[in-house]
């Protein structure tokens, strides 16, 4: 006796949003299913762009050193000073890496009377992401227009390709340690950060390292740096208010 078996074959689901297109197109499905899977397709590509993105960066990161600070500048008369390190040497630290990892970068700049805004691109297979930051022209020094637009530029590149890649600097001794657990020095932001505070005026910077006890403003303990912003915010609207009282007056 002869047993006949049916098999039946189960039908295979399209693994991707592209071949559940395709199959609507030889099917003439109509228009609007068409538009919608379009826009499934689109999705999916996009999600897949960035999650290729993601992980190409966590590997590049994962191999980047930290870079190594090899410029110094000083202002008025070495009374103040800081060591940065300059475009040229992060990159040198970091294109070998994302060229391996299929990352790029480049740099969008706006400038307007009030403000200079960089944008950092990064980008990988036609996903990008952005990064931007906004600041004044550096007019310290005996910088002209330019000088002090081109300054600025170059400092916003620094920062924005920083954060973008989520990178961090080191002197030769890794001062990074101490700053983090605040027994170290203000790092280079946060002199920056109370620099503009003191309206980049270096008689107010002199007064405000004699009343904090300092023989130049990057001496300043990290420890003490929010109390020391609070401190010239206050002074700031003081003066705000007594300028706007006159101003009426």
């Amino acid at each position: 006796m002869t047993f006949e078996v049916q098999r039946t074959s189960m039908p295979v689901q399209p693994a991707t949003p592209m071949e559940m297109l395709n199959r609507a197109m030889m099917s003439n499905a109509a228009p609007e299913t068409l538009e919608k899977l379009l826009a499934l397709q689109e999705r999916w590509e996009h999600n897949q762009a960035s999650k290729a993105f993601d992980e190409a960066i966590a590997a590049a990161r994962a191999e980047i050193p930290p870079i190594k600070k090899n410029k110094t500048v000083s202002y008025g008369a070495g009374k103040t000073a800081y060591a940065h390190e300059d475009l040229a040497e992060i990159e040198r630290t970091i294109l070998s890496i994302l060229s391996r990892h299929g990352i790029s970068y480049r740099f969008k700049t706006t400038v307007t009377d009030k403000q200079i805004i960089v944008t950092c691109i990064l980008s990988k297979g036609g996903y990008r992401e952005e990064n931007s930051l906004p600041g004044p022209a550096d007019t310290s020094g005996s910088k002209n227009a330019l000088q002090a637009i081109g300054s600025a530029v170059t400092y916003l590149q620094r920062y924005t390709l920083k954060a973008a890649l989520g990178l961090s600097a080191t002197d030769d001794d890794d001062d990074a340690v101490s700053v983090g657990n605040g027994n170290g020095p203000i790092s280079e932001a946060q002199y920056w950060e109370i620099y503009d505070l003191l309206d980049k005026n270096e008689d107010r910077i002199d007064r405000f390292c004699a009343l904090q006890k300092l023989d130049k403003l990057d001496d300043m303990p990290a420890s003490r740096f929010e109390a020391a912003v609070a401190s010239i915010k206050a002074v700031n609207a003081k003066r705000k208010a007594q300028a706007d009282a006159t101003a009426q007056s």
